[in-house]
């Protein structure tokens, strides 16, 4: 008998989008965000993605401070691999944004692979009254800011980390993102095999729909023929969906408040392991089997959890 496929479940915690006001389930304290990363991986989830947030008001932080409370929690209750953001700002310097990874070495990090104008300024009409004075400027100021990631920031990233043997989760918001990859993988910056994950839904990048899944999947076996491992992240509505679909079409998937805060349309999610174990559930009966973080760690080519620095 074939051997049925194994999906990898990531799990984005928290984020830099969403704010307090938005769900009362989005965790921003080090203990809600150690709780509920526990939790999810407790869920199902084999990778973590992780940003920080500053723990009297709920904004987003890029502080390796404020990461160091709740890795070591994370590390001592759970076997997940974690991911750190480098991310996390629309107005930080590369090395800024960075400075977590390198602090911590983590098994994986996100590696955004190319600028677009990362938006989410629409949300700020939908609430009246906000929990923190800095959300509704933060929220729609987004509508003026560049997701900055030129050829040189991605170089820059790149060879500090190096050193630490992280492995890279290439974010890909667009076709041209996959172009930029080639392009630097030519240049030696990167090696295969490599992780994308295909970003969908977010305003200035490619809309979440299953034909434009596919067209990115179709580049990607242009570009890299079978040296690569895959997975997706849906924005909103589209999440439980879209990574369904990429589940059968040999993908792996991502959920998690960083990138909805729905369980289902209208209905804000409990948790973050309240969306993990729902997709779990839908893929579980689809015939898939849900990936370990050890096995996890074999699918991507980890370093392993004994090579972090927290």
């Amino acid at each position: 008998m074939a051997r049925k496929p194994r999906t990898i479940i990531t799990c984005a915690v928290t984020g830099a989008i969403h704010t307090p006001t938005m769900s009362d389930a989005l965790p921003w304290t080090y203990d809600q965000i150690a709780e509920q990363a526990i939790a999810a991986a407790e869920a199902g989830a084999s990778i973590l993605h992780l940003h920080a947030r500053n723990p009297e008001t709920g904004a987003p932080s890029i502080n390796p401070d404020d990461f160091a409370p709740f890795l070591s929690r994370i590390k001592q209750s759970t076997d997940a691999v974690v991911n750190i953001s480098t991310g996390g700002s629309l107005t930080a310097t590369i090395q800024q944004r960075i400075a977590p990874a390198k602090t911590f070495s983590p098994e994986m990090c996100s590696m955004n692979m190319g600028s677009l104008n990362f938006s989410f300024h629409g949300l700020a009409a939908r609430y009246k009254e906000w929990k923190f004075d800095w959300e509704k400027e933060y929220v729609a100021g987004s509508e003026g800011n560049i997701f900055r990631n030129t050829f040189k920031d991605i170089k820059e990233a790149a060879e500090t980390l190096a050193p630490e043997r992280v492995k890279f989760e290439h974010e890909i918001y667009d076709v041209g993102h996959l172009y930029n990859l080639k392009f630097m993988m030519d240049q030696g910056q990167f090696k295969a095999p490599i992780f994308l994950q295909f970003v969908l839904g977010i305003l200035g990048g490619i809309g979440a729909d299953i034909d434009n899944l596919v067209f990115l999947k179709r580049t990607a076996d242009k570009l890299f023929g079978d040296q690569y491992r895959w997975s997706v992240l849906a924005a909103g509505a589209a999440q439980i969906p879209l990574a369904v679909t990429a589940s059968q079409m040999g993908g792996h998937v991502r959920v998690g408040l960083e990138d909805s805060l729905f369980i289902s349309r209208g209905e804000l999610a409990e948790s973050n392991a309240q969306q993990v174990a729902k997709v779990r559930r839908i893929i579980e009966d689809l015939g898939n089997i849900i990936a370990t973080p050890d096995e996890a760690r074999e699918i991507l080519d980890l370093k392993g959890g004994d090579q972090v620095k927290f």
